[in-house]
């Protein structure tokens, strides 16, 4: 017997119940704009037109493709990395169901509204940072929300946050995957270009090999390739140990998409655990030979997009 679908009116009910849960309740009323009763919100038909971001002359997009790879730790440590080198940055968290900015720069404050009605961001390190994490009530609140609504969040991201006075690049920390969310941005604002973050392991590997083709497809450049935890060394006896497997792969991959291999990011605990007390080792250990090569990352990328050296 088939069953019979919830009429409109039992939808409906749900639908504002759901609404009127929303977890976002931040001293000024529903800061991204979204609708909190009725139906999600509807897009017109067509590609969107793509509009660049008022104050900010460049962005870069960090990629993976895969979760746990450590695409979060190595976006806050290039977007201190570029703070370093004398240069105006900002970073987008766009990983609406993960959001790992407010952890890494130990903020949690709810932002505030600029004249214009916009959001300001947050800042620590020297980097101006935002992220759908700091209008939540708790770091263990989720979102719960279909696809029409994230990306509504996602626009209200991209054009409703106030950079000025100016940023000279801003870096995106992009969800794990190639859907909705990274086809939208790649829709809606100019990107400068793409870096792929990947560890050695085969699995890595071939989603790493997808988000290369995603931006190929969309026609963003992708500038080249990051490796992260690669090398392990024992602090004892000093033997390195290939944790996740050997390079081969990662130096194919290179190679046949004709992409430059920007860095190679050891496996070691202080990385995890700076980032875990929001202190990430650009910041906590400047320099380590870890923060060194986050450093000659940024060096190379500022360099791709054209950043002049300060």
């Amino acid at each position: 017997m088939p069953i019979k679908p919830p009429s409109l009116t039992t939808w409906k009910v749900t639908t504002r119940r759901f609404f009127s849960s929303t977890p976002f309740r931040s001293g000024h009323e529903n800061p991204l704009g979204l609708p909190t009763k009725g139906v999600p919100p509807r897009f017109s038909r067509g590609l969107p037109t793509k509009r660049p971001l008022p104050h900010v002359t460049h962005i870069i997009a960090i990629s993976s493709a895969k979760g746990g790879v450590g695409k979060s730790t190595l976006s806050a440590n290039l977007s201190l990395a570029l703070t370093r080198l004398g240069h105006r940055t900002g970073l987008l968290d766009t990983d609406l169901h993960g959001p790992s900015i407010p952890t890494l720069f130990s903020l949690s404050s709810p932002p505030t509204l600029s004249p214009k009605n916009q959001l300001l961001p947050l800042t620590n390190y020297g980097v101006k940072t935002m992220s759908i994490g700091y209008l939540l009530n708790s770091e263990s609140a989720p979102i719960v929300w279909r696809g029409p609504m994230l990306l509504k969040a996602i626009q209200q991201l991209l054009h409703d946050v106030d950079w000025s006075p100016g940023l000279d690049v801003l870096v995106l920390d992009l969800p794990p995957g190639t859907g909705d969310i990274q086809l939208s941005i790649t829709q809606q604002i100019p990107l400068s270009g793409a870096v792929i973050v990947t560890t050695p392991h085969t699995l890595a590997v071939k989603d790493a090999v997808k988000g290369v083709e995603m931006f190929n497809k969309v026609d963003v450049p992708v500038l080249g390739l990051v490796q992260n935890m690669s090398l392990f060394t024992c602090p004892c006896c000093s033997t390195q140990t290939p944790v996740f497997g050997g390079t081969e792969q990662v130096q194919k991959m290179c190679k046949d998409y004709d992409m430059e291999f920007l860095g190679d990011v050891p496996l070691h605990p202080n990385i995890g655990e700076d980032a875990s007390r929001g202190k990430p080792t650009v910041v906590a250990e400047p320099e380590s030979e870890r923060a060194k090569v986050f450093m000659d990352v940024a060096r190379r990328l500022a360099e791709k997009i054209g950043l002049e050296s300060h």
